[in-house]
């Protein structure tokens, strides 16, 4: 039996692609691991999956001044010398890593262990973590036909981003009895990120009474944004954060509005759900957002509104346009090439394992 392991962390979406290939390889009959962070968001998801999980030290890559700049590149190190010796204990035949500051050790401790490492980029361009690996890296697998004039040509290979198969079978029946919905008024999900979005979220309860006209809402906020003076409202139901009903949320639900990380955008555009996405600012992140946002709007997939246009009655005009429209993205969605992503990472593992 060869084992794997996997890494990456930071946000839910580098978590979840890792999800849909396990599930995979296990299937298989592949021993697998996750290594990463001892506080990380990917610790909860990864101990939930019944995977055997391995924390390290890790630091927070930053584009920004910050005090803990200066302590971080010591926690990095140890967390390189703590990948090293856990990887020596486990032999694997090969590294996945999905990027996020806690995948860099890992990746080095594979080379300083000979193990094979093959990364995936989410983004349109690689994240700094996933820059600083792409070097010791076997193969590097990219989602947009965009990204692979950023990765050294020889190690390129677009493969499309990996999606969980438990997203296809959600059931919208249930997701209508978890937030007390009806199916005689379509349904709205609102998503910020895995860790939510004050503007769109005050964006949102601004204009609350005139989408409720004409839609149900069901509003993921992130921790501790849910408001308790909206928490009995009709037809508008408030989570801190899903998981397990995602799928069912996601089948009732005819529009999406999001942030536009490519994890969550590509599931919408796998169920074929028209989005409104309002991409992380250039203040707020690098820009990967801004560009997955423009690469889903030409290939008419969705419409965008910059943060920094983002009113109450900007969002609002968007939201009946996008509804109005509906049926078109809906056929750009359903007409677009397909590949199966978890396949074409499966057999990449198994020919350089």
């Amino acid at each position: 039996m060869k084992t794997i392991v996997f890494t990456g962390g930071g946000s839910a979406g580098h978590v979840t692609p890792n999800i849909a290939l396990m599930n995979k390889l296990q299937q298989l009959g592949w021993e697998v691991c996750y290594i990463g962070s001892a506080t990380g968001i990917e610790k909860d998801i990864i101990e939930r999956e019944g995977v055997p999980y391995y924390p390290i030290s890790s630091g927070k890559l930053r584009r920004y001044f910050d005090l803990k700049n200066f302590i971080d590149p010591f926690r990095v190190i140890k967390g390189v010398y703590e990948s090293y010796r856990l990887l020596r204990r486990l032999k694997p035949a090969i590294v996945f890593s999905k990027g996020g500051f806690v995948s860099a050790p890992v990746v080095l401790g594979s080379r300083m262990n000979k193990i094979p490492v093959i990364i995936h980029e989410s983004d349109m361009t690689p994240g700094l973590a996933n820059k600083m690996s792409i070097p010791f890296a076997t193969k590097v697998c990219v989602t947009f036909p965009e990204s692979m004039q950023h990765v050294q040509y020889q190690k390129a290979i677009l493969t499309g981003l990996p999606i969980r198969e438990g997203i296809l079978n959600g059931k919208a029946s249930k997701g209508y009895h978890l937030c007390d919905f009806h199916s005689q008024k379509p349904v709205i999900l609102i998503m910020g990120g895995s860790l939510g979005s004050q503007v769109i979220n005050q964006a949102v309860r601004d204009i609350l009474d005139r989408l409720l006209a004409q839609f149900q809402i069901v509003h993921i906020c992130g921790n501790g944004n849910v408001s308790q003076y909206l928490s009995g409202k009709r037809g508008y139901k408030q989570f801190e954060y899903i998981s397990d009903e995602l799928p069912d949320v996601m089948a009732m639900s005819e529009l999406v509005i999001s942030r536009a990380g490519a994890t969550s955008i590509y599931e919408f555009l796998l169920l074929e759900k028209p989005m409104l996405l309002i991409p992380l600012s250039l203040q707020a992140s690098r820009g990967d957002q801004i560009l997955n946002a423009k690469s889903f709007q030409k290939a008419g997939y969705a419409d965008v509104l910059p943060e920094e246009e983002l009113t109450s009655e900007s969002l609002a005009e968007r939201v009946e346009t996008l509804y109005a429209k509906r049926e078109a993205y809906k056929e750009a969605m359903s007409s677009r090439d397909e590949t199966n992503a978890v396949e074409t990472i499966v057999k990449l593992i198994e020919t350089y394992s």
